[in-house]
């Protein structure tokens, strides 16, 4: 088997990936897909820690702009991607995965503390690392945390995995000619105001020098392409 393209990755995940067909909530049967793909990278010898988000079940941001106290929705936020991490876990090791769920929010009975150290140790042991509860501040983003525990945990690159086959110029969705980056610099997102990650992740990624690579996690095999070194999706870098 040649190696892969990445020795270790920190895997974002939106949470509505997690929603499948049904839009809101937590699909099993999805979880289970998701599992497989990450399963099918973990038997490659990559060391994963994977972050995944709340806006299948809650979105803090969204819930502020109603009327709720901005910092109560956000740890409603934080909770929900507890939820959903927990959800994963449950499918990987289904189906033969170890794994560890570390939580930025103490919630001892299911998950243990993050602690920078405990999850290197458990990704040294060849477990998957799932962090949840975000940064454990509120007006911090899942994709924040992503950008920062990718850095804490030494990771070579930050995977995001979403619904749309890279970054484009435009929305795909609504704009039929909207063209699609191989690769793209963090100024030219910034300064075009492409929404890859928010400003404050992508400028933790700038500083570190953490490239993104940006994929659709519901095309079957990309993750496993992209770890073998195919050109998919979009890659950020400068």
């Amino acid at each position: 088997m040649s190696s892969p393209a990445f020795r270790r990755i920190l895997l974002k995940l939106s949470g509505e990936v997690l929603a499948g067909e049904q839009g809101f909530g937590i699909n099993p049967e999805k979880a289970t897909e998701l599992a497989n793909e990450i399963k099918s990278i973990h038997k490659m010898g990559v060391s994963i820690g994977l972050i995944i988000g709340a806006g299948n079940i809650f979105r803090g941001l969204q819930a502020a702009s109603k009327g709720m106290d901005r910092v109560t929705g956000d740890y409603l936020g934080m909770l929900a991607t507890i939820m959903n991490a927990i959800s994963l876990q449950d499918a990987l090791e289904k189906v033969g995965v170890e794994t560890r769920t570390l939580s930025a929010i103490t919630v001892s009975q299911i998950a243990e503390p993050y602690i920078r150290r405990r999850a290197l140790r458990h990704l040294e042991k060849g477990r998957v690392v799932i962090i949840a509860g975000g940064t454990g501040n509120p007006y911090f983003t899942t994709d924040t945390a992503a950008a920062l525990r990718a850095t804490e945990l030494q990771a070579e690159v930050l995977i995001k995995g979403t619904k749309v086959d890279g970054v484009y110029d435009k929305d795909p969705v609504v704009n039929s000619d909207a063209k699609r980056f191989k690769k793209i610099s963090f100024d030219d997102v910034l300064s075009k105001n492409l929404r890859v990650m928010d400003l404050t992740a992508i400028t933790l990624c700038k500083e570190n020098i953490l490239p993104i690579r940006v994929f659709n996690v519901n095309n079957h095999g990309d993750l496993k392409r992209l770890l073998s070194g195919e050109d998919i999706g979009t890659t950020v870098m400068d």
